[in-house]
């Protein structure tokens, strides 16, 4: 019985200490978008969206010690490329805690949805496999809590709502 619970846990360690799997669905994107070739819904692995175009950006947080380097696709081609016709994105996390972010604030320059910080994919104890992260150092208007309350980790699902 107590190695089958040191198993348990050594597994629940491990998964929480590691990257996603390069197969592993990692975020879901449904709602207000085009249909995707199969299902309702597009499904992302590490390998989809790092064939999207990238970008980077170093900035502070106030959740990290110091700059911290974020590299992935930047919100605006992400719903370009699923064909996003909402107004409103429900960002969800893998825990449910779920934030609402306009659909005007993904331009260029922008938020992107992290996948790297300082050049290493985020494990789910280092707030990944995704992170919604705005350029804050970038634009003043991104240090508030009105923008820091936009930036969701552990992300895993993006609905797009059409509000009236």
């Amino acid at each position: 019985m107590f190695a089958t619970i040191r198993t348990a846990v050594t597994f629940i360690v491990f998964s929480l200490a590691t990257p996603a799997l390069a197969d592993e669905v990692v975020l879901t994107v449904s709602g207000a978008v085009e249909a995707p070739a199969e299902g309702s819904a597009w499904e992302f692995d590490m390998v989809d969206l790092k064939s999207l175009p990238a970008e980077r950006f170093e900035t502070t947080t106030i959740w990290t010690e110091g700059p911290q380097q974020f590299e992935g696709v930047p919100l605006v081609v992400l719903l370009d490329h699923v064909g996003a016709t909402g107004s409103t994105i429900r960002a969800v996390a893998l825990n449910d805690y779920a934030v609402s972010i306009p659909v005007a604030d993904a331009v260029e320059g922008g938020p992107i949805v992290a996948y790297g910080r300082n050049g290493d994919e985020m494990s789910v104890r280092d707030k990944g496999p995704l992170w919604i992260v705005y350029p804050f150092d970038d634009n003043e208007i991104y240090k508030s809590e009105e923008y820091y309350s936009r930036s969701i980790w552990q992300l895993d699902r993006i609905e797009l709502v059409t509000e009236n």
